[in-house]
C-alpha cells in the first residue's frame, strides 16, 4: 500500500524541480496527480512519463481563472481533491530598491503571493465539502530570514508563511491541514539556471560545503516532506513552515564557525587558571 492511495493531488509548477520530483514521487505512493505549469512541453513530459495517474493542464498561477479551472480539471476527472500544492514559483524582481519597477513587482507578487492565495481559495471549497484535505505551499527559508534573496522574493515567502497560518486557523475546524515547506538551496533550474552537468556539480560543491549537512537540497528532499504533510502521517500537523535546509537557518556549520573565528583549525575551550 502506498500512503496516497486514493487521494487526488493538484501540483503547480510542476514541470521541473521539487514539482516535478513530488509528482513522481505521489504517484509512486499511489495518488491521481494534476500536474500543472506554463512550460506545456516540459509538464506535458512529466505527465506522460506517469501514465494513466497524472494529467497535464497548463496553468498560470498568476491568473485566477487557469488555476480554477486546473483544480476543476482535477475534481471532474477523479471526483476529489485531497492535496493542493501550491508550488510555483520564480526568482522575481531582482536589484537594490530603487530600481525595482512596478511591472516586476507585480508580476512577482502575482506568481510568489497571489498564485498559492488563489490555490488556496478554489481548493478550500472542495475540502470543505469533503472534510478534509491538506494544502501545501512552498515558501522559503528567504522567508523567515532576510539577506539571502532578492527583496521581493524575501517578502512574498514571508507572505506566503503568514497566510498558511492564518488560514490554518479557519479551515482547521473542517479538518484541512494548510502546512508551507521552506526549502534552502534545493539544485533545482531555478537555484542554479540552465547549466550542463559539471557545472551543475559545482553549484552543488560550492554551496554544500556551507551547510551543516554538507550538501546541498535536491528536489527529491522537498518532495519527501510534501509527502509528508499530504499523507495522514501528518494529520495533527498544521499551521507550520516546515524548514528543509540542512541545517542552514540554525547557522554556520560548526567547522565554519571554528575557520572564522580562529582562521585555522579548531576552537580550543578556553580555561582560567587553577579550573
Amino acid at each position: 500500500m502506498g500512503k496516497l492511495d486514493g487521494k487526488v493531488a493538484v501540483i503547480t509548477g510542476a514541470a521541473s524541480g521539487m514539482g516535478a520530483s513530488t509528482a513522481r514521487l505521489f504517484v509512486s505512493e499511489g495518488a491521481q496527480v494534476l500536474v500543472t505549469d506554463m512550460d506545456v512541453r516540459r509538464g506535458q513530459a512529466v505527465a506522460n512519463e506517469l501514465g494513466s495517474a497524472a494529467h497535464f493542464c497548463p496553468s498560470d498561477v498568476s491568473k485566477e481563472d487557469e488555476v480554477a479551472q486546473a483544480i476543476e480539471q482535477a475534481t471532474s476527472k477523479w471526483g476529489r481533491l485531497d492535496v493542493m500544492f501550491n508550488n510555483a514559483g520564480f526568482g522575481g524582481a531582482r536589484g537594490p530598491i530603487q530600481s525595482i519597477s512596478e511591472d516586476d513587482f507585480d508580476i512577482t507578487v502575482d506568481v510568489l503571493f497571489k498564485g498559492v492565495f488563489f490555490g488556496m481559495k478554489h481548493a478550500a471549497p472542495v475540502m470543505k465539502s469533503q472534510g478534509s484535505g491538506s494544502i501545501i505551499s512552498t515558501a522559503s527559508v528567504a522567508g523567515l530570514q532576510a539577506g539571502e534573496s532578492p527583496h521581493l522574493y524575501t517578502a512574498a515567502k514571508a507572505a506566503v508563511i503568514h497566510l498558511t497560518k492564518s488560514v490554518a486557523l479557519e479551515l482547521g475546524q473542517h479538518q484541512i491541514r494548510v502546512n508551507a515547506i521552506c526549502p534552502g538551496v534545493v539544485a533545482t533550474p531555478l537555484a542554479h539556471g540552465p547549466l550542463d552537468d559539471e557545472r551543475k556539480q559545482k553549484f552543488r560543491d560550492r554551496f554544500g560545503r556551507h551547510q551543516p549537512i554538507g550538501r546541498v537540497g535536491e528536489p527529491e528532499d522537498i518532495a519527501q516532506a510534501a509527502l509528508f504533510l499530504a499523507s495522514d502521517d501528518s494529520t495533527f500537523v498544521t499551521g507550520t513552515a516546515m524548514v528543509v535546509d540542512g541545517g542552514a537557518y540554525s547557522g554556520r556549520a560548526w567547522h565554519k564557525q571554528n575557520e572564522l573565528m580562529t582562521g585555522e583549525g579548531p576552537i580550543k575551550l578556553y580555561r582560567p587558571e587553577g579550573r
